[in-house]
């Protein structure tokens, strides 16, 4: 079964750390994927780029409303994800607290739901 991790974390707690911590931190994520990767359990992922340069679309009545920013003001922002193949919700949730920004913010854990064809 696919599972989606969407790891979040405070950017301003990102933005605290030096510059040798932000590259250390990022060599950890590629390690865990390298390892996911290895094992078979990796499908996907990437790191997004900051809330400051997202962008929100609404369709409402046939017309796009565009607004800069995330969706919703949170504690936590959307950092990136892992889409992982595992056999059960216990297999993605021993999969994912290898997932190094889960010491800095959290990992949200959910099932990958198959849109079938008519």
């Amino acid at each position: 079964m696919k599972y989606l991790c969407l790891v979040y974390y405070e950017e301003k707690t990102i933005d605290a750390m030096s510059q040798q911590e932000w590259v250390a931190l990022n060599q950890e994520c590629i390690a865990c994927g390298e390892g996911l990767r290895a094992s078979g359990h990796f499908i996907a992922g990437n790191a997004l780029q900051p809330i400051s340069t997202a962008t929100t679309l609404r369709m409402r009545d046939g017309k796009a409303q565009i607004t800069d920013g995330p969706f919703a003001e949170t504690k936590e922002q959307l950092a990136g994800f892992y889409m992982l193949d595992a056999n059960n919700l216990d297999e993605a949730i021993q999969l994912a607290s290898k997932i190094p920004p889960a010491r800095l913010g959290s990992i949200e854990i959910r099932p990958v739901r198959e849109l079938q064809p008519a």
